[in-house]
């Protein structure tokens, strides 16, 4: 007798500047897969936010112009019905899991967790609300900073209290060199490094394109960028880590060096640092993903400073499956081969939701209503 395939729906694109990138990422991961295991089905979130049916969403994956495929998708859509943004998932039959490979808006921010809790589905990956709380950065900070976990001091800008921080202020407070960072963005989208007046200003012009919460957070004198790559469920466990040496010339590790062009990147897999400072990171990070409440996955992301204290950046708890990406790369250094880590995904999700499939709900019903006396005070 041998055992059913699991259906698996492959979730891409969206309508994040990670756009392109999730498509990548969604490549290395169908790749991976055993097909002796998961029957695969594709769908793609256009960078409106429609999700596309298998038929259409396969086109675009082998390499047809995406926006003449999403054009004719369209055309045979109606894009006013209310559920016309998922409507594509009613095109198949049964669907058992779900693997969300979307990177930034939609995917990591909370939105398709709800959908699939909604649909009662597993999936890969943390809930809703850690989900949520680790892509903004500020909720991020503030929840870490409450665990005792060392992360850069940072002052939070909204499009209400812009005019009252200049340069100076910012200066004052956080010292002459400082990051603009949008609080709910992925990829080095929208960071700036800031020196001066003139370039605080262009960087926040920029960032409130993509938030209206934008942080202005202390900078760090040539850090070195180490990445740890996380996985489980109540117990994680945690890779080798690795490091990141961007070219002399880049302020920092950018979206172009991550996804266009990592050629002048060196990637140190694994990296070799004092034992106790590998040991404190790696502390530091089960330490973050317990308290974020995430499961299944998560890359984290260190900066550590020319005195070898490491100071917590960001997580990441949909990273990137590029061939660029370091969190798949981290786990194979560590033992664990790409195919082996997507099945260890998938158990992974459909445990944490046989667990929560655990918790109880009481309904009561309320019976005839018995109001209390009102009394009205003049």
């Amino acid at each position: 007798m041998t055992n059913k395939k699991l259906h698996v729906a492959l979730l891409f694109g969206g309508n994040s500047s990670e756009h392109d990138v999730s498509k990548r990422s969604a490549h290395n991961v169908f790749d991976a897969m055993d097909k002796n295991k998961y029957d695969v089905s594709l769908f793609m979130f256009t960078k409106d936010g429609i999700l596309l049916n298998n038929e259409y969403s396969q086109r675009i994956f082998d390499g047809e112009p995406e926006d003449a495929v999403v054009k004719e998708a369209y055309a045979n859509m109606d894009l006013d019905a209310p559920l016309a943004p998922i409507q594509a998932l009613s095109t198949v039959k049964q669907i058992d899991f779900f693997i969300p490979v979307i990177h930034g808006n939609l995917g990591e921010d909370g939105t398709v967790q709800g959908l699939f809790r909604l649909l009662k589905k597993p999936y890969i990956g943390s809930g809703i609300a850690a989900s949520a709380m680790s892509f903004d950065k500020d909720l991020t900070k503030k929840i870490i900073t409450q665990a005792g976990i060392r992360n850069t001091p940072y002052i939070l800008l909204t499009p209400e209290n812009r005019d009252q921080y200049d340069w100076h202020a910012i200066q004052e407070e956080l010292g002459d060199l400082v990051f603009v960072k949008p609080a709910k963005q992925g990829s080095s989208v929208g960071i700036h490094k800031v020196e001066n007046e003139a370039e605080l200003k262009a960087a926040l012009d920029d960032a409130f394109k993509y938030d209206f919460k934008v942080l202005v957070e202390q900078g760090i004198d040539h850090p070195r960028e180490i990445e740890i790559s996380i996985l489980g469920n109540e117990h994680p466990i945690a890779s080798k880590l690795g490091g990141i040496r961007v070219p002399s010339d880049d302020p920092f590790y950018d979206y172009e060096n991550k996804f266009v062009d990592a050629s002048g990147v060196v990637f140190d897999l694994p990296v070799i640092l004092p034992d106790d400072l590998t040991q404190e990171i790696t502390d530091m990070a089960l330490k973050a993903y317990k308290a974020l409440g995430m499961k299944g996955l998560c890359r984290i992301d260190f900066l550590v400073d020319q005195n070898n204290v490491p100071y917590l950046s960001e997580p990441n708890t949909l990273p990137g499956f590029t061939n660029i990406s370091l969190y798949p790369q981290m786990w194979e250094v560590s033992g664990i081969s790409y195919s082996d880590l997507i099945d260890r995904l998938i158990e992974l999700g459909l445990a944490e939701f046989k667990r929560n499939s655990q918790i109880k709900y009481d309904f009561r019903e309320l019976g005839t209503e018995h109001v209390g006396q009102k009394k009205y005070n003049d």
